[in-house]
């Protein structure tokens, strides 16, 4: 059996030799999507945020409008869209580009 930090291999990014336990950690970060708001702020989960114009929902016919705080946002993986909850509309989804940071 082999321990997993015994082993080493070839970071072609550093030209060194690093545990393959340093490289799983390097590939997990250089996946993470960073997302930006409309002013370049960077959000993260559970940030709230403001939206910066007036929003049609769709199905919902309801509007959000301008400068509505929503809490507790959550990151999908796609680096313009915020999964949130706002009252009376389900599975909110909206584009990073019309919110800031609160």
């Amino acid at each position: 059996m082999s321990d997993t930090s015994d082993d080493y291999v070839y970071d072609e990014a550093s030209g060194e030799w690093i545990s393959a336990a340093e490289a799983a950690s390097n590939a997990e970060a250089g996946q993470q999507i960073e997302v930006r708001d409309s002013v370049g702020n960077l959000l993260a989960d559970g940030d709230s945020v403001i939206t910066i114009k007036d929003l049609k929902v769709k199905g919902a016919g309801q509007t959000l409008r301008k400068g509505t705080v929503i809490k507790s946002i959550r990151l999908t993986g796609d680096s313009q869209e915020i999964d949130c909850r706002y009252e009376g509309i389900k599975g909110l989804v909206l584009r990073a580009e019309f919110v800031r940071r609160h």
